[in-house]
């Protein structure tokens, strides 16, 4: 008989769920810290309309943050907090001295890239886990991400 931890969840489905969720963390951490660097240091033309954008998208991720890490804790899990931790475990990558709107917003579709791709595995592993919780927290975040990625596609077609 499989043990189930406190949320009645399987308890080794859970700990495979935290542990994509931690990656899915460290991501989201590299994402917020390049998203802010763009905010920070973009310049040019569409700077007012870039600068807004950008600070949208790592306000938002910030939140994100702290949803993906208490869903680990829930899960009965310790989320990483340590940004060598992320660094070790992100797939995004840092990216540094972008001040060209174009070159930063295709950064920020490469990192949708990732976190969704991370997503939808989450999505599949907390549908089997019968995680309603996991499942419906990637599901709302697919679904903005991908208006996201339509819409910072289009800009790049201007």
């Amino acid at each position: 008989m499989a043990t189930k931890n406190q949320i009645d969840i399987d308890a080794d489905k859970a700990k495979q769920l935290a542990d994509k969720l931690n990656i899915l963390l460290a991501n989201y951490q590299l994402f917020y810290i390049n998203t802010r660097g763009f905010h920070w240091n973009i310049s040019g033309n569409k700077f007012f309309e870039l600068h807004a954008k950008f600070e949208e998208l790592y306000n938002d991720a910030i939140l994100k943050i702290d949803e993906v890490a208490e869903r680990i804790l829930t899960l009965g899990h310790t989320p990483f907090h340590s940004f060598t931790s992320y660094l070790q475990n992100a797939t995004i990558q840092e990216v540094a001295d972008v001040s060209d709107g174009n070159q930063a917003v295709q950064e920020i579709l490469n990192g949708f890239r990732i976190l969704i791709e991370a997503e939808r595995e989450l999505l599949t592993l907390s549908a089997d886990a019968d995680d309603e919780g996991t499942n419906a927290l990637m599901s709302d975040y697919i679904r903005e991400q991908e208006k996201l990625v339509w819409m910072y596609s289009a800009y790049l077609k201007s």
